[in-house]
């Protein structure tokens, strides 16, 4: 099969000819049709992230159709569309997972990260932890909801009942979260780039309420605030924007490093969290949500064969919607 494969971080993509896996137990073989292309896929590829195993397949927003299955798959159809998110598998045993807490699990495998993602022809995925996919959505359409989608959620979820919430970094996840949060009547601040007014009038479409560069003060106290921006400088900067009893939710799987902040702007109860992976509760209670609304995503596609010019336009900040590889 054809395949983008990252040899070494930091290198570019190799377009390669690999053997197309076979499901083992559990598994099931995925036709893919299309994959987004995450930040995250950035890190994997620029060796922010340790453990990534080389040579690997990134790529964990993948859609596709089921083509055969492994022994001991009874909930996955030959023919079914799906979607393979981030989360690969877990080993269901230790103290996160008996406490619905299968995100954190210490031997979890990711799917573009530690196993073979979605920038192939063919991926192979534990059974259990593939998404059907709704009707009345391309494929493109829904490839941002498998990483960008449920990340969002579970970060609204974690920022709790902020009325007022802020947003640092308008990219996929930022664009559905401003969906999710007008949805349940929350009013959204974009924080952007200083001086990118493509970004901040994208926020607008959105459902933004104000609009304006990170380096700006909020109009008002926020009640929250969800940083999707990989810059620990902002940090600080949410802190200094939220009341009293405030939130500040990092949803990034990589940052760079805070910096020292005065106390004054932590004490009166605010906190500061991070979300880490995502769990299959987030992702099922967010595609009921989603379709429901329903969500809508805005794309740019790339052939499979030119990954590395779509992960150079969203390094550079060139994307006004989200990259999608089409792998047919």
């Amino acid at each position: 099969m054809r395949a983008m494969v990252l040899t070494a971080p930091g290198s570019l993509l190799r377009p390669s000819a690999v053997d197309t896996p076979k499901p083992r137990a559990g598994q099931v073989l995925v036709q893919v049709h299309v994959c987004g292309v995450c930040r995250t896929d950035l890190h994997v590829v620029d060796g922010d992230l340790v453990g990534t195993r080389y040579p690997i397949v990134p790529g964990h927003e993948a859609v596709g159709t089921v083509i055969e299955r492994g022994p001991d798959v009874e909930d996955l159809h030959i023919g079914d569309r799906v979607g393979i998110p981030w989360l690969a598998s877990t080993c269901g045993l230790c103290r996160y997972c008996t406490t619905s807490r299968e995100n954190l699990c210490d031997n979890a495998q990711f799917t573009g990260y530690t196993v073979d993602g979605g920038y192939a022809e063919y991926v192979v995925a534990n059974a259990r932890f593939c998404f059907g996919l709704p009707d009345g959505f391309t494929d493109e359409e829904l490839a941002p909801w498998l990483c960008a989608g449920f990340i969002g959620h579970r970060a609204l979820r974690i920022a709790g009942d902020a009325a007022r919430l802020g947003i640092y970094g308008f990219g996929a996840s930022a664009q559905i979260v401003a969906q999710l949060a007008r949805h349940q009547g929350r009013k959204v601040f974009a924080f952007t780039r200083p001086g990118d007014d493509a970004a901040q009038v994208q926020a607008a479409s959105f459902g933004a309420v104000w609009t304006g560069g990170s380096d700006e003060r909020a109009p008002s106290e926020l009640d929250a605030a969800i940083l999707f921006a990989p810059v620990g400088s902002l940090v600080p900067k949410a802190l200094r924007d939220v009341a009293k009893g405030g939130t500040v939710v990092c949803a990034g799987i990589h940052m760079s490093d805070i910096p020292a902040f005065p106390y004054k702007i932590l004490w009166g109860e605010r906190r500061v969290c991070s979300v880490a992976n995502l769990t299959r509760r987030d992702g099922d209670e967010f595609i009921a949500i989603a379709r429901r609304i329903p969500i809508r995503t805005r794309v740019v596609t790339f052939p499979l064969g030119h990954a590395n010019q779509a992960l150079a336009a969203l390094r550079e900040g060139k994307l006004a919607a989200t990259a999608v590889l089409t792998v047919a």
